[in-house]
């Protein structure tokens, strides 16, 4: 009985993207295992749902295809769940006292649905007001990058970047705004394929109507060379 009213929970739960925390649901014992440990674990189960799908794992195609699968869940698009692959942010004084906003625009991102697990693809847009302390260009990139690289909900994500970034530069003025299509949309379900989704989060100075707007007039600039 309580196993068809949890089925019935997730049925209820469609294609709806619900979030249920700002952080990302981990278990006590997610990193109790080591990677080479993990990886071996996961072969096993790609392997048990190639086979339940028919699919003849003799093929030369096929053979390598639970153990690939497996280092690429942990190695890469899920690295981002371990802490200890967390970019170190270094930050710097402001010696040359710039005080207007800093915009980091079309970060590439590439992250994963956690409810289909189908990529995610889009470009992040992060900006912040430095009170006396800057942090590199590139770690701004590598935050969005560790944040995408984990079953993700869009709007989590784009929370947890700027969280991240402010207590790495010490003040409430960052923002973020993610424009990204979900394959889980794009290629099943619907599957519209020009839809996309934009999700923002505003902190600090960013709240105000002016400052706010000044962000969005420099994401739509044009870069090109």
């Amino acid at each position: 009985m309580k196993i068809d009213k949890a089925l019935e929970a997730i049925e209820a739960l469609g294609d709806n993207h619900v979030a249920t925390s700002a952080t990302t649901p981990l278990r006590e014992d997610a990193f109790k295992l080591s990677d080479k440990e993990k990886i071996a674990l996961i072969k096993e189960d790609v392997k048990h749902i190639m086979e339940t799908l028919g699919l003849d794992l003799t093929d030369d195609s096929l053979k390598g295809t639970p153990q690939r699968v497996a280092k690429m869940f942990v190695n890469e698009i899920f690295s981002g769940l371990h802490p200890q692959r967390k970019p170190d942010a270094s930050t710097f004084k402001n010696h040359y006292k710039y005080g207007e906003m800093l915009v980091e625009k079309n970060i590439t991102v590439y992250s994963t649905c956690e409810h289909h697990l189908l990529p995610i693809v889009g470009r992040a847009h992060v900006a912040y007001i430095s009170n006396g302390t800057v942090v590199g260009l590139s770690k701004m990139n590598r935050i969005v990058d560790y944040y995408a690289k984990r079953p993700q909900v869009q709007e989590r994500m784009t929370m947890q970047i700027v969280q991240d970034l402010q207590v790495v530069l010490g003040t409430e003025d960052v923002a973020c705004v993610i424009d990204a299509k979900h394959l889980c949309v794009n290629s099943r379900g619907i599957r519209d394929i020009e839809s996309s989704t934009v999700t923002s989060e505003f902190g600090g100075k960013f709240k105000e109507e002016s400052v706010r707007r000044e962000f969005l007039d420099y994401i739509k600039l044009d870069t090109t060379f």
